[in-house]
């Protein structure tokens, strides 16, 4: 988040200005909206880059980004074509490409419906939600200086306040005392398959003689709950995130798990060699765009290539690492199996075997998804790896 950069605007014939308390730059242009403006008009400014602080109703508001939520939606028409001519080919990797211009373009625009909020994040519109609690979770706690967000980002805390007030299930934490708690920006557990592998694959007979086992990127710690929770005497869970190893304690305490799992800030392995070596890097190797989407993206494959090429070292005799990784780059045109396989020997290991499932999640079956084809022929495996 942004809390360098200021947002100034002019109200009342006097210039106004607040701490920017959102991702990437505040528009440089910011008129004054309220229930009065229609949504044809607040979706052409928008398009044009003008920032919209609203004044009116809260939930005028939410209806407004609804509104230019359905107009950024609407399918284009289509060209008509001859009788003969067949519709262009497009690949998969131009068809990404596409998708996530269009996703980006669609978050520039809605993102120009601001709320303004007060130094103790309360917000004095009619209507407007507590949305205290849920700020100081996601940022902290304030610094008593009044801010500007958009309307947008400030859903993205409610949901993601609620989501850390009732938790996700998981069941292969066993049926009772199963949930995960997700914080603010740390990804969340809700495609249960990768869990459901290491929950089920034999652990490795080096485990025996060495009862340690490493969480490469815990994230909400779930992995390293699993691990625990199959027995493993001792987990040591790292990441670079403070969110990700506050959201892991969190999680750890209430699994009542504190005493076998412990947490490292470091963006590499721990010291030391372990029987077990786990890791679910993000799965797609393109540009995040935000601290949402670090989970789900690693340019260049950094954090894949980090892992394979440090695992020898870290692995005991008869040790294994678990690498957890879908293929939908592969379907996608990003990265090839060959690829994958080679960062895998040049870094002096050899496949033990692989584990695969299905994904479970909804748009594996939305037929509309933009990336469809993908998505229906995507496999999630968990690689054993040896040295």
């Amino acid at each position: 988040m942004n809390t360098t950069t200021p947002l100034n605007w002019e109200e009342n014939g006097k210039p106004r200005s607040a701490v920017w308390r959102a991702e990437g730059s505040p528009p440089r242009r910011v008129v004054l909206a309220d229930d009065t403006l229609t949504a044809d008009a607040a979706y052409r400014l928008a398009c044009e880059g003008t920032g919209l602080l609203w004044r009116g109703d809260f939930q005028n508001a939410r209806q407004l980004l609804q509104a230019m939520m359905r107009r950024l939606d609407k399918p284009p028409k289509r060209k008509s074509r001859g009788k003969n001519q067949a519709a262009p080919v497009i690949d998969p990797a131009t068809a990404f490409h596409a998708h996530r211009q269009a996703q980006a373009q669609r978050a520039r625009v809605l993102n120009m419906l601001l709320i303004e909020m007060q130094d103790d994040y309360s917000i004095g519109l009619r209507r407007a939600p507590d949305v205290k609690q849920a700020c100081n979770e996601a940022w902290g706690r304030t610094d008593g200086k009044a801010g500007v967000t958009t309307l947008r980002s400030l859903q993205g805390l409610i949901g993601a306040h609620e989501w850390r007030k009732k938790g996700v299930e998981v069941s292969a934490l066993g049926r009772t005392h199963n949930h995960i708690h997700p914080h603010y920006a740390v990804f969340s557990p809700v495609r249960g398959e990768y869990v459901d592998l290491i929950a089920q694959t034999p652990l490795p007979e080096a485990l025996q003689t060495t009862p340690l086992a490493f969480d490469i990127g815990t994230g909400t710690g779930v992995l390293a709950a699993v691990l625990a929770r199959r027995g493993v005497a001792k987990v040591v869970a790292t990441d670079v995130s403070d969110r990700a190893l506050s959201c892991a304690k969190d999680n750890l305490q209430r699994l009542e798990l504190t005493g076998q799992v412990e947490l490292l800030k470091t963006d590499a392995f721990p010291p030391g060699q372990a029987a077990l070596v786990v890791c679910n890097p993000p799965w797609l190797p393109a540009r995040p765009s935000s601290i949402l989407e670090q989970a789900v993206y690693d340019e260049g494959s950094q954090m894949l290539k980090g892992y394979l090429a440090g695992l020898a070292s870290h692995l005991c005799p008869g040790g294994e690492g678990w690498l957890i990784l879908s293929d939908l780059a592969e379907h996608l045109g990003l990265r090839a199996r060959d690829e994958l396989l080679g960062w895998i020997e040049a870094a002096g290991l050899k496949v033990l075997g692989r584990v695969d499932t299905l994904p479970r999640h909804a748009k594996a079956h939305d037929i509309n998804d933009p990336l469809h084809t993908a998505r229906a022929a995507e496999v999630t495996s968990l690689w054993r790896l040896g040295v």
